[in-house]
């Protein structure tokens, strides 16, 4: 059961993220409100209500972008929006077009990411863009899924598709999911080779490394706490050294001290050829995991490992402390 309280500012702005996993909180004054608390510091208002005998979960938005009255003030709208009947359209469209608006109306992502999964669409769901979404059949959709090269990009393609004929079947346009009775795609879960003692003789190996470019950028990567594509585009302009901020994200002292060594003679922290900035120097990674034992080692590992061993906290100053406790005790 839900923790209820009477929802105000101070208490949702002191809540405590869970170390793992998520928490609900319900409100008092409106108790069909309540909030997801992710392990992330993520706080999300939410109504549930069963429809058509299935409980569905409707986000209204995240908190503090969408502050509690306006929350509590929406959940009629939505929960008698959410009850009414479904449309039945008539009037066919093709994929490509409800592709737009599937990715307009329900993908809410990121620039980069939001280009990466245009691009795999239009790379792996391209067969399917010319016909009639109500015409699509169960075959079709695992003709498509047996085609594309590599298990894990099948399944994340299967995954969307169930998605996009979900909202289909909301918008009125099929009535029911081909995606759904198809068998799951088999997948061999890559083992991630990284461990603390693997963490610290990477460290010391590009510790080693020659002052460059490439150096400060794998150190970064330790020191970070970030995903390769956000440490490769970080700007000078969005370092904020007094608070030892990167936009929202905090900065470990490791990390300060690192990127305050950096000559600013550019517009990206890690420049690469030309004027743009630093993208995937796989060759040279490839080098330096070698050289530490560990072959087959991505620079996302890193991330995912140091991830794992992070305790998440609301607070950005308490989150930098955390990443730092990690950098002492695992890294330095």
């Amino acid at each position: 059961m839900a923790h209820q309280f009477f929802f105000n500012p101070f208490i949702l702005d002191n809540l405590p993220a869970p170390n793992m996993g998520f928490d609900v909180v319900q409100d008092i004054s409106e108790p069909r409100l309540r909030m997801y608390i992710t392990s992330r510091g993520v706080k999300s208002f939410f109504v549930r209500k069963r429809i058509h005998g299935k409980d569905k979960r409707i986000i209204i938005g995240n908190y503090p972008d969408v502050d509690i009255e306006s929350a509590r003030s929406a959940v009629p709208e939505i929960l008698e929006e959410a009850t009414k009947k479904q449309p039945v359209r008539h009037r066919k469209i093709l994929m490509r077009k409800f592709l737009d608006l599937y990715l307009a109306n329900r993908v809410r992502r990121s620039g980069y990411s939001y280009d990466k999964l245009e691009r795999s669409i239009n790379k792996h769901i391209k067969p399917l863009f010319e016909k009639y979404v109500s015409e699509i059949s169960s075959d079709d959709v695992a003709l498509l899924i047996n085609e594309i090269q590599g298990r894990a990009i099948a399944g994340r393609m299967q995954e969307l598709l169930q998605s996009v004929f979900k909202y289909a079947i909301d918008m009125g346009y099929v009535k029911q999911n081909p995606v759904v009775n198809l068998p799951k795609v088999e997948q061999k879960r890559r083992v991630r080779p990284l461990n603390k003692f693997g963490l610290n003789k990477l460290h010391a190996i590009v510790v080693k490394e020659k002052p460059s470019v490439l150096r400060a950028t794998f150190l970064m990567l330790i020191y970070g706490f970030l995903p390769k594509s956000k440490i490769f585009s970080m700007q000078w302009k969005d370092l904020d050294f007094n608070h030892y901020m990167w936009c929202d994200w905090p900065l470990s002292d490791a990390a300060v001290t690192l990127l305050q060594d950096l000559p600013q003679d550019s517009r990206w922290v890690f420049p690469g050829r030309g004027r743009g900035h630093l993208t995937d120097p796989r060759l040279a990674w490839k080098h330096i995991a070698e050289k530490a034992g560990i072959p087959n080692l991505t620079m996302d590992d890193v991330h995912k490992f140091l991830t794992r061993k992070l305790v998440w906290a609301s607070d950005k100053e308490e989150l930098r402390e955390n990443m730092n406790t990690v950098i002492n005790e695992i890294i330095i």
